[in-house]
Parts: structure tokens; C-alpha cells; sequence
């Protein structure tokens, strides 16, 4: 048996659309080393998509990865992430399995006030795949503390566990404000775990707990991740051997200047000298400074001119970072890098127990805000109308209120 697992695709991702055509690219290539290793099938667990209704150019070119897979009978195993999930239930993934070009997994029923998911069992090997969705703000998690775990850990046979969360025993120091869940809320005894969510490449091993995989995305996200990771990949699993496969669609060149004690002329001058002794051709250039400066400010540092000088010698792309940049001259004022993710729960949790009026607890409470952040965060989709888009948003604030309360 041979299948590839990809996660955290983020198709649509970026807003510059170089960077957007290059996380496409690395998409498109991990496809074609898939069927170049003749693959049985392919897991992507969540975040095949940025968001769940994706731009119609990205989506096209997709759509034609997909149909290829199909040409070759290449199963595509799929589950929703924090990304493509959406509030009211509907994402580009069902359009997808309904041209059978996907199958998403997440499938079951309610028995009882449990959670029973069914196997979806892949043609070609007997594989029997299941799995979990993702949700923003670790919302899947009521979901696991429901889940009915006898008849998944009783099956016969090679087993699958797709899911889109953060293992709380896995997080690394830079994920500990991150939203997890224990490894033990996931059923045991299957074969392979394939993660989602968490961009690090890893695998990991428990007692009652085999194969636990991270494969990070296909394509870094953020300036962090093209700094750490410079390339993106996925996992090849065969006959009980995993691999890690890299797909690099550019090179990454990262430039780190400690400034302390330096002046901004000073600083020029060496990110000059550093940038004329190479060539960039197909190269992301990273340039990251930090210190406290002997004299001057941060705008002072005229990267404008290095950044130029740059795309003179063919760099592909150029970004900054200079927010550990300090002056001597002003009082400093510190502020805690973070995510989006990150700042909101800490707001979240901030003013919670503030409103009496919907007569929730405070743990009903935070995950009801979660859910209308994430309804209220919905993207106009191309060739919708305003007064359209407005409507669905508040539809869907509506419904998440309703179903809140309704259950109370």
C-alpha cells in the first residue's frame, strides 16, 4: 500500500498574487510527484483552500490537478479544515465531491447524543479512512468529547484517522498560547494519524497511537514559515515506511542583521555589500532586522533602496520584518507578536461573563463568540452583490445565535 498525505494546501493564500502563483505551483507539483510515485490514493487533511469559497483562477487550476488524479484512479481522500470550513455548513468541498473528484471522509450520524462516524473504505487497497473537521478557535473539540470511539477502535483492518487539530503533547514553545486537544480524545488503535492544522514537519509515536503525522503545508504561509521552513512538502507512506518528500518551487535567501549599536547609514552599507556579492534569480530574500539602534529610528533604514536594488539583480520577491527594530530616541513600546488566532482568544477570554442577558456559561459563551467571529469573518465571493454578501453574513450570525441558544 502506498498514499501520499498533504495538508494545509491554502490554495488562494497570500495577497500578493506572485506569492500566490508560487503556493499554487507547489500545489500543482505535489500533485504530479504523486502520480510520478504511483500512489494508491491521497489524504489532504483540511485547508485544501484558503477560504471556503475560493477565487474562480485558483479553483479552475485545481480542479484540473483533481481531474488529472481521476484520469489515473487516484483516490482523493479529504477532510475540511479551519480554512475552508464554513459557518453555514457549505464550502467548495462538497462542489468537489458532488464532480467526484474528492471524497470527503467526515461522515456519520447522531446516535444517542454520540457522535458515530462511518469508514470510508478506498477501492484500490481496503484501506478504511474516517475522520475529523477542523474548525477555527479548536471549535471541533466538543465534537471529540462526543465522539463514540468503540466501533472505530474495533474495526478490522488498515485504519486511517484524518484530522485538522493541534496535539496538545506535540506543541512546541512557539504554539503554546495555540487552541489543542489531548492526543487521548482521538480513537485508538489505528494505523495512521493524519494530521492537519499545524505547519510543522513531524511524526510521532504513542502507545496506542501509531504513526502520528504532521506533514506541514505544501507551500510556507507567512514570512515566519518561509524563514523556518523555505520549501514546502508532504508525506509519502508505503508499506509501513514514511517518507517526507520536498517540494521547492523557488529558493529562500534569508538576510538577519542584529543592529544594536549601529546607525542606519551603518546598516545600509552592509546589506549593501551583503546584496552585490549574490545573484537572486528565482529567490524569495527575507531581510529581518533587530537591535537597538545607536542613533536614528527604524524609518531611517532606507530598505527601500536595498529592496530595489534587489529586483535589479532578479529577485523573485522581497519582504521586511523589522518589528524587533528599536530607537534609543523614543520609549519603547513592546507588543507581543501573535497571531489573529492568538489575539482574539485573548480578548475572547478577557471579557467573558460580561453579558448576563443570553443566560450562558462562560465556556458556552467563548465558543459562541468564536462561532460568530468566524461567521462574521466570511469572504465576498466573486460575482456576489453586496447587498448578497451582507445578507449571508448576517444569515449565518443569525443561525449560529439561534443554534447557540436553542441548545441552551
Amino acid at each position: 500500500m502506498k498514499f501520499a498525505h498533504l495538508a494545509d494546501c491554502h490554495i488562494g493564500g497570500w495577497r500578493d498574487e506572485r506569492l500566490k502563483d508560487l503556493n499554487l505551483t507547489a500545489f500543482v507539483t505535489s500533485i504530479d510527484k504523486c502520480i510520478e510515485k504511483k500512489v494508491d490514493f491521497i489524504l489532504i487533511s483540511g485547508d485544501l483552500f484558503n477560504t471556503s469559497i475560493p477565487g474562480i483562477d485558483k479553483l479552475k487550476e485545481c480542479v484540473k490537478c483533481l481531474r488529472k488524479l481521476r484520469r489515473q484512479q487516484i483516490a482523493v481522500y479529504i477532510i475540511a479544515g479551519s480554512h475552508d470550513f464554513s459557518p453555514s455548513g457549505k464550502t467548495m468541498l462538497d462542489v468537489l465531491e458532488e464532480a467526484g473528484l474528492v471524497k470527503n471522509v467526515v461522515s456519520g450520524e447522531v446516535v444517542e447524543d454520540k457522535l458515530k462516524l462511518k469508514f470510508t473504505i478506498d477501492a484500490k487497497t481496503g484501506a478504511k479512512i474516517t475522520g475529523m473537521l477542523g474548525k477555527k478557535g479548536m471549535l471541533e473539540k466538543s465534537y471529540y468529547e462526543n465522539l463514540e470511539v468503540s466501533n472505530l477502535e474495533q474495526e478490522e483492518g488498515f485504519k486511517i484517522f484524518m484530522f485538522h487539530t493541534a496535539i496538545t503533547e506535540l506543541k512546541t514553545k512557539e504554539m503554546e498560547n495555540m487552541d489543542s486537544a489531548p492526543i487521548s480524545l482521538l480513537p485508538k488503535g489505528f494505523d495512521y494519524y493524519a494530521g492537519g492544522h499545524v505547519h510543522i514537519v513531524n511524526k510521532f509515536h504513542f502507545d496506542d497511537y501509531n504513526h502520528v503525522v504532521y506533514p506541514g503545508p505544501t507551500f510556507p504561509n507567512n514570512f515566519g514559515e518561509l524563514e523556518k521552513l523555505k520549501k514546502g512538502g508532504f508525506y509519502l507512506y508505503e508499506d509501513g515506511l514514511i517518507s517526507y518528500e520536498p517540494i521547492s518551487v523557488c529558493n529562500v535567501f534569508c538576510i538577519k542583521k542584529d543592529c544594536t549599536e549601529k546607525s542606519p547609514e551603518e546598516i545600509e552599507a552592509e546589506l549593501r555589500r551583503e546584496v552585490l556579492e549574490k545573484t537572486f534569480d528565482n529567490t524569495i530574500v527575507l531581510i529581518r532586522l533587530k537591535g537597538t539602534l545607536k542613533t536614528g529610528r527604524p524609518s531611517d533604514v532606507n530598505l527601500n533602496e536595498i529592496i530595489k536594488l534587489l529586483y535589479d539583480k532578479s529577485a523573485l520577491f522581497v519582504m521586511k520584518n523589522t518589528n524587533a527594530l528599536e530607537s534609543k530616541e523614543f520609549e519603547e513600546v513592546k507588543v507581543q507578536e501573535s497571531s489573529v488566532e492568538k489575539v482574539e482568544a485573548k480578548l475572547i477570554k478577557e471579557h467573558l461573563g460580561q453579558n448576563k442577558d443570553l443566560g450562558l456559561d462562560v465556556e458556552k459563551e467563548e465558543d459562541l463568540t468564536k462561532e460568530l467571529i468566524q461567521a462574521l469573518s466570511e469572504e465576498k465571493q466573486e460575482g456576489e452583490k453586496v447587498y448578497e454578501f451582507e445578507s449571508r453574513v448576517k444569515k449565518n450570525a443569525r443561525s449560529v445565535i439561534a443554534k447557540e441558544i436553542f441548545q441552551n
